[in-house]
């Protein structure tokens, strides 16, 4: 069920280059999922109306934290342009709860996670959340970007795999290893085709990602994705 929130803009935050993370007051018993999204609505005050005053984010947060938080790549759109420039203590609308990109229940089987740039988003609230309930699932995350300064948290990420022994991380700078290949995921992922594969982002980033799992010996039944819109 969808419902409607009214919840304070607490602050914005540059995590990555061109990156933008927006933190929000999390509603009281409000439940989610790690990896579900909601609606942002800008307020009449941002100058936008109901055409266009909305957008969708995963939620970049994991649900045992005490805030909301969201992430987006800043480009030229009308929604992004006001949001960045909404002052903090701001009250924005919250649509929510959609989404089923979510951790399987069964520990068993291997969860192997491939993206790049924004779509990290959902990831890291999911491995957040395996972390803090000490999950007994063996996770694998491969994050591809350009240089560290375009890999959204990944000093968070390195502490994360610090402290949960099920946590694989394994970040691939482009700029001075190469593009991405599949040689890479069978190097970290002994099991390829027996773990689901989740591949978040941009229609572009997943009909790449798919195709390097593919290459790497996942099963295409054991494929899960989450497109984003609006890029």
């Amino acid at each position: 069920m969808v419902t409607r929130y009214d919840v304070r803009l607490l602050h914005k935050r540059e995590v990555a280059t061109q990156m933008m993370e927006f933190t929000l007051e999390k509603p009281q018993g409000f439940e989610y999922r790690a990896g579900q999204f909601g609606d942002m609505v800008l307020p009449a005050s941002s100058g936008l109306t109901d055409a266009n005053n909305k957008h969708g984010f995963s939620f970049v947060s994991a649900p045992f934290e005490d805030t909301l938080r969201m992430a987006t790549l800043m480009r030229p759109s009308a929604f992004k342009q006001a949001a960045a420039q909404v002052p903090d203590g701001t009250v924005v609308g919250l649509l929510a709860l959609w989404g089923s990109f979510t951790l399987h229940q069964n520990a068993a089987v291997p969860a192997v996670f491939v993206t790049s740039g924004i779509g990290i988003t959902p990831v890291r609230g999911i491995i957040a959340q395996a972390t803090h309930e000490k999950a007994p699932h063996q996770i694998t995350l491969v994050y591809a970007n350009a240089d560290a300064a375009h890999a959204a948290y990944h000093d968070e990420l390195q502490q994360l795999a610090a402290r949960n022994p099920n946590f694989h991380y394994v970040p691939v700078f482009t700029g001075a290893q190469g593009r991405l290949g599949p040689a890479t995921i069978r190097e970290h992922v002994a099991r390829a085709a027996d773990a689901l594969f989740y591949l978040s982002g941009p229609k572009a980033t997943i009909a790449q990602m798919r195709e390097l799992a593919l290459q790497a010996g996942a099963d295409e039944d054991n494929l899960r994705t989450e497109e984003f819109e609006g890029y």
